[in-house]
């Protein structure tokens, strides 16, 4: 049960991310030739106003195929007869619908559970922030000076940056103050600390502060996809560290089925948490400036803006992105092998 939940998961936001391109390419009045789910062999297909919507073999993955390769066809109607900028929006259209759908679900996870502002509770003697001072009560405001609203945002700036010192801007009885504290850990301790300790309450925002907590929401794991994608080119996380689709099926169906002892209401919300680290990711991992990618193709209708509306030539284009989807095909059967290695007993 828990696998095919997590294979419900993945296709529903892969669909959201197909579906925002066809969207953007209907608005823009470009045609589309196919809106497939899946990989492979088609299981099955029906053409509908000019559009096949075809069902493939393998259930993950999907394409949304308007004939943006083919450089030479631009008669009316065809993705490369329209101007950069509709060409642009359709490009954007599947991580713009990823980020949305991620956004829905954080305003909904709000308004219904609540948010954890960044208060103290308590603070442990033997850690730099004991040592600075700080006291229960003191409401974290900036790291680094970075400003912050949610518990949630502490945790991860220490996750991502254990092995320095930290700026700390607080406020007590409405006054700021700052310290630098420098992570610890110590015997007992999973990873390096600061010693504060969170109250664990949750406040309901009211319906207007339901929609500004969602959307901070939504920037915390834009800002974790964000630092992860960066952890993993400076070399601080590695390729064996990485999750592919198999992995991906594994970890959600895992969750499902470790929830189902609480009831119905803690998988449901455990499964909008998961949707929302898909979905940002999705987004993010898509607009990354690298061949094959959405990001990819954007960069190249970019540089067409930029250059007054003179193309790359297509063989030109067409060999980036062909060599990029080489590599990138191979670096997916090597999580893919990866995460069928970890899934071996023993």
């Amino acid at each position: 049960m828990g696998i095919f939940v997590a294979i419900i998961v993945l296709g529903l936001l892969i669909f959201i991310h197909e579906l925002g391109h066809f969207t953007m390419a209907k608005l823009n009045k470009i045609k589309v030739h196919e809106f497939a789910m899946g990989l492979g062999p088609t299981l099955f297909g029906k053409e509908f106003k000019g559009t096949k919507f075809s069902i493939k073999a393998l259930p993950l993955g999907g394409a949304c195929i308007m004939g943006e390769d083919d450089r030479e066809d631009t008669e009316e109607g065809s993705f490369n007869s329209k101007s950069v900028w509709a060409r642009m929006s359709v490009i954007l259209g599947g991580a713009f619908f990823n980020l949305m759908t991620a956004l829905i679900l954080c305003i909904i996870i709000v308004g219904s559970l609540g948010y954890q502002p960044p208060i103290i509770a308590d603070v442990t003697p033997g850690y730099s922030a004991y040592d600075e001072g700080m006291q229960a009560g003191d409401i974290i405001t900036r790291l680094d000076g970075k400003r912050i609203f949610l518990w949630d945002e502490l945790t991860m700036h220490l996750l991502m940056n254990p092995d320095r010192a930290i700026d700390v801007t607080f406020t007590r009885e409405g006054v700021p103050h700052q310290v630098t504290l420098e992570p610890r850990q110590l015997a007992e301790d999973a990873r390096p600390r600061i010693g504060v300790v969170s109250t664990g309450e949750r406040v309901q925002p009211g319906v207007f502060g339901t929609i500004q907590y969602g959307a901070l929401t939504m920037r915390y794991w834009v800002n974790y996809a964000i630092d992860s994608v960066r952890m993993l080119v400076t070399g601080r996380i590695g390729l064996d560290q990485l999750t592919g689709p198999v992995g991906l099926v594994n970890e959600v169906g895992n969750t499902f089925e470790q929830t189902t002892h609480y009831g119905a209401r803690v998988v449901i919300f455990s499964m909008m948490g998961i949707a929302i680290l898909l979905s940002v990711s999705f987004g993010v991992m898509n607009l990354l400036p690298l061949p094959a990618l959405d990001g990819g193709r954007f960069i190249f209708l970019l540089l067409e803006a930029i250059r007054g509306g003179k193309r790359i030539p297509p063989e030109k284009e067409g060999l980036v992105h062909m060599v990029g989807f080489v590599l990138l095909i191979g670096l997916m059967l090597f999580i893919m092998f990866q995460d069928i290695v970890k899934l071996i007993p023993g």
